[in-house]
């Protein structure tokens, strides 16, 4: 079966993540991305336009159901949005250090 390709992007800027500076980095061992605050984390999340047939999950190797993490996360039901994961990934946090998302999910998202 032939891949399926990506749709255009609409454009609507991601929140970036913040990251430790270099000049900091060279002297530790410490995680460069230092992840989002809870403010940056509902703002990247309203971007999110809950398509009603989200490419993004066919772009997940694992299969979470993105759509519905990311509407828990705007509820601000941060348990129920980490149990969401866990139904299809017993080890989120490994995953999300090591998966290349810009080629997987967000390569499908419209955004």
């Amino acid at each position: 079966m032939a891949e399926k390709k990506p749709k255009p992007k609409i454009k609507k800027e991601a929140v970036p993540i913040p990251k430790q500076p270099p000049e900091e980095r060279i002297k530790n061992f410490n995680e460069v991305a230092l992840g989002y605050t809870e403010e940056q984390a509902l703002e990247e999340a309203n971007r999110c336009l809950q398509c009603p047939k989200p490419q993004c999950i066919q772009g997940c190797p694992v299969g979470i159901d993105i759509k519905s993490f990311i509407a828990l996360l705007r509820e601000r039901k941060y348990e129920e949005a980490i149990r969401k994961i866990k139904e299809k990934n017993s080890l989120p946090a490994v995953c999300g250090r090591v998966c290349p998302q810009e080629n997987q999910c967000q390569k499908y998202c419209v955004l």
